[in-house]
């Protein structure tokens, strides 16, 4: 999603990592925060439950510096992944359109290495991935495999996105 502000030649994008509780949601936040220090324009907010699970959402704020005379902002943002939390990850979402960029990432694939049987990541596109077609990663976000990738995914995708609504292109 992002909102263009031609007047105040200001655009900001807002790129919402969704999926199951316990999928690596914070961890890709995490490893990217920490990874990307010197685009960050503040610290990364978490408000987390006592079992460290993401209770309303968790927050990056990131500068990209100037696109087509516009400053460029992105908010990284986690939704909670516990069927209970459905009210929070809607207002998250709110805003979002319809037809927005979506990036696929098959996380936890370090698994494996610990002896945990995975199914293959072509398997699992196939089943979750077939009609979409969305780029897709795999991915192990306490590692960093697949992480960038990922976020770069979305990013150009959501940027090419916004050179469309804009008429940049």
């Amino acid at each position: 999603m992002a909102t263009i502000n031609l007047k105040k030649r200001e655009v900001e994008i807002k790129i919402v990592y969704y999926g199951p509780g316990r999928c690596g949601k914070t961890t890709n936040l995490q490893y990217i925060f920490q990874n990307s220090r010197r685009y960050m324009i503040d610290e990364m907010v978490s408000i987390k439950t006592k079992g460290d699970l993401t209770l309303f959402f968790d927050f990056v704020p990131m500068g990209l510096g100037t696109i087509k005379g516009c400053e460029t902002r992105v908010q990284l943002y986690t939704v909670p992944g516990q069927v209970k939390y459905a009210s929070t990850r809607k207002l998250v979402l709110k805003g979002a359109i319809f037809h927005f960029p979506l990036v696929m990432q098959y996380n936890k694939r370090d698994l494996a290495d610990a002896g945990v049987p995975l199914m293959p990541v072509e398997e699992m596109n196939q089943l979750y991935n077939r009609q979409l077609k969305a780029p897709h990663f795999a991915g192990s976000a306490t590692t960093g495999l697949g992480v960038n990738d990922t976020f770069k995914s979305a990013l150009v995708h959501t940027l090419r996105s916004i050179k469309k609504q804009a008429g940049w292109e």
